[in-house]
């Protein structure tokens, strides 16, 4: 009777700490599992990584290497980002690793924005013309990465991250560049609302 209940409050023990039944050894060795981890993330980015704010991208259905990669940036200071800096220290690689599985196994969820159909339609052009190479498919996710969700994201979010590449707090690669430096050259400031505008469309 002593050790059933020593193994029942054990059980609930590791229940609060989000570790059931079916939690792999390796988490049980090396700290909390994935969806522990992840819910110190729904404050900013949402339940189940859908965000609810314009300002934060939504981050169900990301690509575990840009996940990963852009943690590591954060964590290391590559990466600008006003609070993520200080976040991502906190987390170990193994950690990191686990949340990315944990989110692109989440589907992407796109945001409920307003946006003008007839600047969405150029928008559309502009993208083929200007993005479709990398960003395939109009921006959505795709089951090859490494990617980034666009179709769906939030416009103020993308409009932001855009002003971080232009003003040089965070790197473009340099096929990136050029196609931003000849969509702003040929088009102006008025080609990119129409390219956030084809995204925010994509709901």
């Amino acid at each position: 009777m002593a050790n059933a209940r020593i193994g029942a409050a054990l059980l609930g023990g590791l229940a609060l700490l989000g570790i059931g039944p079916g939690t792999p050894a390796e988490e049980l060795l090396d700290g909390a599992d994935a969806r522990t981890l992840a819910a110190t993330c729904t404050g900013c980015h949402g339940s189940d990584g859908a965000s609810a704010g314009p300002a934060v991208p939504s981050i169900g259905g990301m690509d575990p290497p840009y996940f990963i990669d852009v943690m590591e940036g954060f964590r290391s200071g590559a990466v600008y980002g006003t609070i993520m800096g200080r976040i991502a220290k906190g987390y170990s690689d193994v950690e990191i690793e686990r949340m990315a599985g944990y989110f692109h196994d989440l589907p992407f969820v796109p945001a409920a924005q307003g946006f003008d159909p007839a600047l969405a339609k150029t928008g559309q052009q502009l993208h083929a013309n200007y993005c479709e190479r990398c960003h395939n498919e109009g921006g959505t996710a795709l089951e090859i990465g490494p990617y980034y969700i666009l179709a769906g994201q939030w416009a103020t979010y993308l409009r932001d991250t855009l002003e971080d590449f232009r003003d040089g707090r965070r790197l473009l690669d340099k096929k990136m560049e050029r196609k931003l430096d000849r969509l702003l050259e040929r088009e102006g400031e008025a080609g990119l609302e129409a390219l956030l505008a084809y995204y925010a469309s994509q709901q």
